[in-house]
């Protein structure tokens, strides 16, 4: 496993770290193939059943390094759209389908791309001190990452269009107040609360999360008529899960649930 990612393994879920602090976890082409094998890997581990993304140093992720891409050094134009549709696209694919509650814990700058594949996650908590910047208006290209979807799908045109022309910084305390994250911690108690998130979801009833995750993900691209059939089948496949038979069982029996995960 390459060094730029840290993978620990807990009682049930699996953290996963950006390690490469000195430039502030700046995305490589060996960072990205590390990180993308570490989440397959989590999503494919029947023992795991949450995962938690965060990254090491003062900043969570600066998005690609330009280190490889100073034109100075290069014989023409990059082929950037070869970049997103090898690394990028699969990463941001990857974490919206995997059958598991993603927790990113935001422990400083989050930029461009960095930024948008913390907003992929399904539940991100950030430190006080963390900010969000889409950086990308300041070198001439557009947001990717599923940048451009997911802010003007959680923000709204006008501020999706905002943050993405003016490249400002939105601390986190006003990207929670926004709804672009769940919630900022102290940044002295981020990691603690993101690692019992982790462990209260690796205890959860996992397949019932996996289809909580699928539905809210769908809902935007689906009429209401068709949602509606859509939650009856989903609720059908829940209630036929031996979590639903164990939380009803502990509920009569006033204890806490036993989940197992399973389908």
């Amino acid at each position: 496993m390459s060094e730029t990612i840290l993978t620990e393994s807990h009682d049930g879920w699996v953290e996963i770290t950006l390690n490469r602090p000195g430039r502030r976890n700046a995305l490589n082409e060996e960072m990205h193939l590390a990180l993308r094998a570490a989440l397959e890997a989590a999503a494919s581990d029947e023992d795991c059943r949450a995962i938690l993304l965060t990254g090491t140093g003062k900043g969570f992720c600066a998005g690609q390094d330009l280190g490889d891409r100073d034109p100075r050094k290069m014989g023409g134009p990059p082929d950037l759209s070869d970049t997103i549709n090898r690394f990028y696209n699969p990463l941001v694919r990857l974490i919206r389908s995997t059958p598991k509650p993603i927790v990113c814990a935001v422990n400083g700058v989050a930029a461009g791309a960095g930024a948008n594949i913390a907003l992929a996650c399904d539940i991100v908590l950030a430190a006080d001190g963390a900010s969000f910047i889409q950086a990308f208006s300041k070198i001439g290209l557009i947001p990717d990452a599923g940048g451009s979807w997911m802010l003007t799908r959680l923000l709204g045109e006008a501020r999706a269009k905002g943050l993405a022309l003016t490249g400002e910084p939105l601390p986190a305390a006003r990207a929670a107040e926004w709804g672009l994250i769940w919630k900022t911690v102290a940044d002295d108690k981020l990691m603690d609360e993101a690692r019992a998130l982790a462990a209260s979801f690796a205890k959860g009833p996992t397949a019932g999360y996996a289809l909580t995750k699928e539905l809210i993900q769908a809902a935007s691209a689906n009429t209401l008529d068709a949602h509606l059939e859509m939650e009856a089948d989903y609720q059908g496949r829940a209630g036929r899960t031996p979590d639903y038979a164990e939380g009803v069982i502990a509920f009569f029996d006033k204890r806490p649930p036993n989940f197992t995960g399973r389908e």
